[in-house]
């Protein structure tokens, strides 16, 4: 694998306003006085749209093997709760072409505390790649309403989580997930419920949310009457969301959030499906329904 060299980097990351600074690389290793006197400091890092994360900092240091860039970031909770953060970043080459994304999760990082990480990890070594990074989005929910990853079952016994989605032509589906990750059975019955929240986690207003995604288009599943469903340990319900982006006269509404309660008097879990609502006010929410290839 080719190598950059330390100036070659210096002149790729001036053009992507990355690093605050840059220097050579000097005999000590990663993370020695010599080394960190010449690495960029952190510092705030811009979305393609000019955005900057307060919350958020990255940095790009020539403190890598051979000069190679370590990518760093650090999170600080400045808020009065517990947060889960997962920020997005591109990851680029050193001519600062855009290569792919990849996210990154800290959770539970209490009020007034920093967290740093490596953006490396053991099965995606992007200093091996040779890539720079920006951070595009960050999205924090308070850490008891978090998704629970692929760890320990959460003392609920449920594990809730929003898939990508899929886009065609002005139409979006996102399906909910609910897995039974607990030691006893879990029913449901119905649909679940939403509450839309903006940028700021404050609640979105005016959008209609209607029972059967069939009121926003049909044969995307979701439009059959609800049924009981019992979740044995190991099996799993899905209830798509369904809308139109179309935008017309009016503001066009975004939802980021989406605090989803799986039955009356369940803890409410948020996620973030991206709701981009146009203008249209309607957001189409299907019955859980058992997935029946879910069965261990």
């Amino acid at each position: 694998m080719r190598t950059a060299t330390p100036l070659a980097l210096c002149a790729a990351l001036a053009s992507t306003a990355l690093l605050a600074g840059c220097g050579t690389e000097t005999a000590g290793g990663p993370g020695s006085p010599a080394a960190s006197a010449t690495c960029a400091t952190a510092s705030p890092v811009a979305d393609p749209s000019g955005r900057t994360w307060d919350n958020v900092s990255l940095v790009n240091r020539l403190c890598g093997p051979s000069g190679a860039p370590v990518t760093e970031f650090a999170v600080t909770n400045t808020e009065k709760e517990a947060l889960t953060f997962t920020i997005t970043f591109t990851l680029m080459n050193e001519s600062g072409q855009a290569m792919d994304n990849t996210t990154r999760t800290v959770e539970s990082v209490k009020p007034g505390q920093t967290v740093r990480r490596t953006l490396d990890t053991d099965d995606e070594p992007v200093v091996a790649r040779e890539r720079l990074a920006r951070i595009i989005k960050v999205r924090t929910v308070p850490a008891d309403e978090a998704p629970s990853g692929a760890g320990a079952c959460p003392p609920s016994g449920i594990r809730v989580t929003a898939d990508r989605g899929d886009a065609a032509m002005g139409l979006r589906v996102v399906g909910l997930h609910l897995l039974n990750c607990g030691s006893a059975a879990y029913a449901v019955d119905g649909y679940p419920g939403l509450q839309l929240l903006d940028e700021e986690r404050e609640p979105v207003n005016g959008v209609q949310i209607l029972h059967g995604t069939d009121k926003i288009s049909t044969g995307i599943g979701g439009d059959a009457a609800p049924r009981p469903v019992t979740l044995r340990p190991g099996e799993s319900a899905y209830a798509n969301l369904a809308w139109r982006n179309t935008t017309g006269a009016g503001e066009a509404v975004n939802a980021p959030y989406t605090r989803v309660t799986v039955k009356a008097g369940a803890a409410p879990v948020t996620v973030t499906p991206e709701l981009d609502l146009g203008t249209t006010g309607r957001l189409g929410v299907g019955p859980w329904t058992k997935d029946d290839t879910s069965a261990r």
